[in-house]
């Protein structure tokens, strides 16, 4: 159980940064046309190439997990995302996230603590 909580993180971690570089790479997109410049930009957009990296590696890692610990405990430690998440759209995306959801925040955390208690 001790090992389980840093890969769990680790691996909401790597998912975050997924959605968060997806989002970034969203951002800087142009609108879609059927042109070389639409897909060299595509192809050279680095936060798209880093977002399907670490969902990859996220990915990977969740397969271990479940190979290795139970689900009734492992899948609940992946809320964690929504913890990673939200920080980033605050410190990255520069995003205002209302009082209420830091609250949501907290109840989730708080969820994750108790799962994780044996």
């Amino acid at each position: 159980m001790f090992r389980l909580l840093p890969l769990s993180i680790i691996q909401a971690l790597c998912i975050s940064t997924a959605q968060i570089s997806l989002k970034i790479a969203m951002m800087r997109i142009d609108k879609f046309s059927w042109s070389w410049k639409f897909f060299g930009n595509l192809f050279t957009n680095w936060p798209l190439l880093l977002s399907g990296l670490t969902a990859l590696s996220g990915t990977f890692l969740w397969m271990y997990i479940l190979k290795h610990y139970e689900f009734n405990i492992a899948y609940p430690l992946s809320a964690m995302t929504y913890m990673f998440g939200m920080i980033a759209a605050c410190l990255v995306l520069h995003e205002s996230v209302p009082f209420i959801r830091w609250i949501g925040l907290v109840l989730i955390i708080a969820g994750v603590i108790l799962v994780q208690q044996q």
